[in-house]
């Protein structure tokens, strides 16, 4: 089957409601945009540039996605468009031949197969950390998951039930990260020819709602792991000295885990450190004396690059996890994981009084937007800060002057 044929088809079923074929014809000007009727799979209005709208059809012929117009949107109803559109569809269905469906089954693959090209043909262009993640997710989450689907007949109904499971069995966080995957990937697959245009099947599902956590450390627990951080330091055993200087630099600076254990000596300048890689790109660290110092404290071994090796295998330290569950149960943090050493610092940064686009740009977040969420205020904060507030309205109300 061939656009031509295709094309009489919409002309013969526009006679066949009683309209004129002539309105077939596809009017002159690129297209803007295509907005796809809700519960109407292959029928759309496509927007001009000049203001004109018409009403198009799209399926599948010989492996490709073609569309043709149905007619002006001004002269055919909605009900018109609809009716012409499912008997287009319906005689192009009928139309295929056996050579046509086999050349269909292979350009548009199974789902298993369509995420391996994806895969291979995107992959290329993320950061290391960022395939890594990915990638992870993908086989734990996204791979098997839909046996029976190509990449062209996955519904929304089907994400929908796989994301709900997945959010029940691994977490609200997995879940949207894994149908952020989906998304991506569907959205290609409509770029590169697998699916209509805009039937992405998962831009109507809603993600989880997050959940951010506001739990950092007060002064007298910051005092109880500062000396334990202090003990393991002053160790004799080397491994012990580096696990927790890392863990003290978590505190020291706010980076994210991954940021400390990648740091090589190179990175290190004087009281910065020049990050190549972190989750918002390449960024400057800048240190405190005490950090510093911390860092100044570690074993230099030739040949290695690593702030942070592992002695004992050899091979630069991968986690913190094993050590931060046995040093939190130590001094009673059983509830504390790693990353909010991070909440710890930019909180106490905020009751400190700095900004918020300060706090950001030491934690090297991209929006201030994202730095909100760690300024958080202890109770004794809020009652100075409301004490000061009404000492300043008292005195403007009886003497007039601050």
């Amino acid at each position: 089957m061939t656009r031509l044929t295709l094309r009489e088809i919409v002309a013969g079923a526009l006679g066949e409601v009683g309209l004129d074929r002539a309105l077939a014809v596809e009017p002159r000007g690129r297209a803007r945009t295509t907005s796809w009727l809700a519960g109407e799979r292959g029928i759309g209005i496509r927007h001009y540039q000049s203001g004109r709208k018409v009403y198009v059809v799209q399926t599948r012929m010989s492996g490709r996605m073609r569309t043709v117009t149905i007619g002006p949107a001004h002269v055919l109803t909605r009900h018109q468009a609809i009716t012409v559109g499912r008997r287009v569809l319906a005689h192009a269905q009928i139309g295929h031949d056996p050579a046509e469906v086999r050349q269909r089954a292979r350009t548009a693959p199974r789902m298993d197969d369509f995420m391996t090209e994806y895969w291979e043909r995107c992959a290329p262009g993320w950061k290391a950390s960022t395939l890594e993640t990915m990638t992870g997710y993908r086989r734990s989450h996204i791979d098997g998951a839909f046996p029976d689907a190509c990449v062209d007949t996955l519904e929304e109904p089907e994400i929908a039930r796989w994301f709900a499971a997945l959010a029940g069995r691994s977490g609200p966080a997995a879940a949207n990260r894994c149908l952020e995957i989906l998304r991506a990937a569907m959205n290609k697959a409509e770029a590169w020819g697998y699916r209509s245009e805009n039937t992405n099947p998962c831009r109507a599902i809603r993600q989880n709602r997050r959940v951010h956590r506001k739990r950092f450390l007060s002064s007298d627990e910051l005092a109880r792991l500062g000396t334990l951080l202090a003990e393991g330091r002053a160790s004799n055993e080397l491994v012990v000295r580096t696990h927790a200087s890392a863990i003290t630099l978590l505190l020291l600076t706010g980076c994210r885990i991954g940021e400390i254990l990648s740091l090589q000596w190179s990175d290190l300048r004087g009281l910065r450190l020049n990050l190549r890689d972190s989750k918002t790109g390449p960024r400057t660290v800048w240190l405190g004396q005490e950090a510093r110092d911390v860092i100044d404290a570690l074993p230099r071994k030739a040949g290695v690059g690593h702030l942070f090796w592992n002695s004992r295998y050899k091979g630069p330290i991968q986690s913190l996890t094993h050590v931060w569950i046995e040093m939190r149960r130590k001094v009673g943090l059983n509830d504390v994981r790693l990353h909010d050493l991070r909440h710890t610092f930019a909180s106490h940064a905020a009751m400190s009084r700095e900004n918020l686009p300060m706090i950001g740009k030491l934690l090297g977040h991209a929006r201030v937007a994202s730095t909100a969420r760690y300024a958080h205020l202890d109770d004794g904060h809020l009652l100075e800060a409301a004490a000061a507030i009404g000492d300043l309205v008292e005195r403007l109300m009886y003497t007039g002057a601050a």
